[in-house]
């Protein structure tokens, strides 16, 4: 299980932001990636093996092994560790193979 480090700095404290993930509201950090929201959040697969149907999930966080595909809103394929979080982002697990 992922969590959060807590550090406590009075100068760069980072604020709150909501997202939406497979419609329930969660909170991540600003400056977080998508990933690193979802797992902190608990979130343990962001997508379905389009063959098998297994749970996958960020693997690398640096962008190689496109484990980590979400639908950003609305639109499929977004790897969710090359992606910064924004306030308001609807994020969906990705559906289906890759194209």
């Amino acid at each position: 299980m992922f969590r959060r480090i807590d550090r406590k700095t009075t100068l760069n404290d980072a604020c709150d932001v909501t997202f939406v993930w497979e419609g329930v509201t969660l909170i991540g950090k600003a400056g977080d990636t998508v990933a690193a929201a979802l797992l902190a959040a608990g979130v343990n697969h962001t997508r379905a093996h389009p063959v098998t149907g297994e749970p996958r999930t960020a693997y690398c966080m640096m962008g190689v092994c496109f484990e980590c595909l979400v639908a950003i809103d609305g639109i499929p394929n977004r790897q969710a560790c090359q992606t910064r979080l924004r306030d308001g982002m609807r994020v969906d697990l990705q559906r289906g193979a890759r194209k």
